[in-house]
């Protein structure tokens, strides 16, 4: 289920079960990365772990701490979702949707790019 987890975070995400206050344990700890005394004196990491799947989620995304704590709480709803839900999540759904447009715009680029040389070659040859 690791992988299912990984594809956390994506935006308008529906149907996402609901997360209870009780079943979420809270810690603030000091965030890491650049940012120097900011960081380095201010606990505003947030640490946020669903008791009964335990998933933990860590966010230091910005200086604030309420935030921080918004953001981890849809993070790990999203996570939450996808571990009770897997391949049926909303979740899941939106980043297997999100990967095949990639593709498909790797494969139309390289399919331009295919058509210019050829194209070129074509005028190297009218040239001669």
């Amino acid at each position: 289920s690791v992988p299912l987890l990984q594809a956390a975070r994506k935006k308008n995400s529906l149907n996402l079960l609901e997360l209870s206050e009780a079943e979420l344990e809270e810690q603030f700890v000091r965030g890491d990365g650049p940012g120097g005394q900011a960081t380095n004196k201010t606990n505003n990491c947030v640490v946020l772990k669903h008791i009964p799947s335990g998933i933990v989620v860590k966010c230091h995304q910005t200086r604030s701490v309420e935030k921080n704590r918004k953001i981890a709480r849809g993070i790990l709803q999203e996570k939450v979702d996808l571990f009770y839900k897997g391949e049926d999540s909303d979740v899941f759904k939106e980043k297997k949707a999100s990967e095949k447009q990639k593709q498909e715009k790797k494969r139309r680029a390289k399919e331009n790019l295919e058509r210019k040389k050829l194209f070129k070659e074509m005028q190297q040859l009218d040239k001669e």
